[in-house]
């Protein structure tokens, strides 16, 4: 039987820190902010820590985690870095890329943490509160999005409390995120490949490469098949509603969730309406992305309708994450 925990909230500053930094060495889950979400996490070398974070999220346990490390030394203590890892992380660390990349025979990452993988997914945040909390703790920290599973992504300290309260020991309150969605994840394999597309659009990680990045297999993220790599679930940032993707009309009693300035009819006085952005930025668009599904899922609304949203740098990823809300749903 679970016992609730008193969930402590405390502004980001020093003493926050410092007791982010005490209770993942105890063996305690804290929520932080990075750039692109808040993270939930966990000492990744503790594997009962770990399965803290799969049990507070209700998370698959063969869905691996992101391991989150202050630098690049640290980086190569776990994992093994081809020339092609080594041209990414110089270019986009620290920041919204994270990389699949092979055990080093001394990785500590809790088996748990990497799903039995023989790889191991890593990336370093450019978040400030992220990055001092890593250095006072002084290891590697898994932290999947501090939301229960398969929900939209928490990108405020009260969308984590929503979720989480009661199940986890300490939200580090940082304000909202930058991004406002998930890393982009790549593997480092024979060749390259897109394995989540994020916070780093595609078309900037190619040009570093100076390749096009594959393709996964077909099947990746579907049932009975285990994911590559975080966030490849099929059905994942779900809200509550149904979702129903490109609308070009409202129907009666649908909410919208709009980009842009195009018109859409259907419209009416009584409509709920949250503009992504409406000037037609992308980057605004993923930075609003969550909180607005989370905004318009709390007023009760049976299905919010999504406009059509082009499919280029990050709208990429914000398909993409707006597709697996929708499916089960639509």
């Amino acid at each position: 039987m679970n016992v609730a925990l008193k969930t402590q909230i405390l502004p980001a500053g020093e003493a926050a820190v410092a007791a982010a930094a005490r209770i993942l060495a105890e063996g305690g889950l804290v929520a932080f902010p990075t750039e692109t979400v808040y993270g939930l996490g966990a000492d990744a070398t503790n594997p009962a820590a770990v399965a803290r974070i799969y049990q507070a999220k209700g998370r698959p346990a063969f869905n691996p985690l992101i391991a989150h490390v202050g630098n690049i030394a640290a980086a190569r203590k776990i994992a093994r870095f081809d020339a092609a890892a080594t041209a990414l992380a110089e270019a986009f660390w620290p920041g919204p890329l994270t990389l699949v990349l092979p055990k080093t025979e001394s990785c500590a990452v809790a088996d748990l943490a990497t799903a039995g993988l023989d790889t191991v997914a890593i990336r370093i945040p450019a978040h400030p509160v992220a990055r001092e909390i890593l250095r006072v703790f002084g290891g590697p920290v898994v932290a999947p999005s501090a939301n229960i599973s398969g929900h939209v992504s928490p990108t405020t300290a009260a969308h984590v409390q929503s979720d989480l309260a009661e199940r986890i020991e300490l939200i580090v309150d940082g304000g909202s995120v930058a991004v406002g969605v998930e890393s982009t994840v790549v593997g480092c394999f024979d060749a390259p490949m897109l394995l989540r597309p994020g916070g780093v659009p595609r078309a900037e990680i190619e040009r570093v490469l100076g390749r096009a990045l594959v393709q996964p297999p077909a099947d990746a993220g579907t049932d009975g098949v285990q994911p590559l790599a975080p966030g490849m679930l099929t059905s994942h940032y779900a809200p509550r509603a149904r979702v129903r993707l490109n609308a070009q009309a409202l129907q009666p009693g649908e909410a919208l969730l709009a980009f842009g300035l195009g018109a859409i009819s259907g419209i009416d006085a009584t409509s709920t309406v949250m503009n992504l952005s409406e000037r037609g930025d992308l980057a605004e668009a993923a930075a609003n992305l969550f909180g607005h599904l989370r905004a318009l899922d709390g007023k009760g609304v049976r299905t919010i309708a999504v406009m059509p949203i082009p499919n280029e740098g990050l709208g990429e990823a914000i398909n993409d994450r707006l597709r697996r809300a929708a499916v089960g749903r639509e």
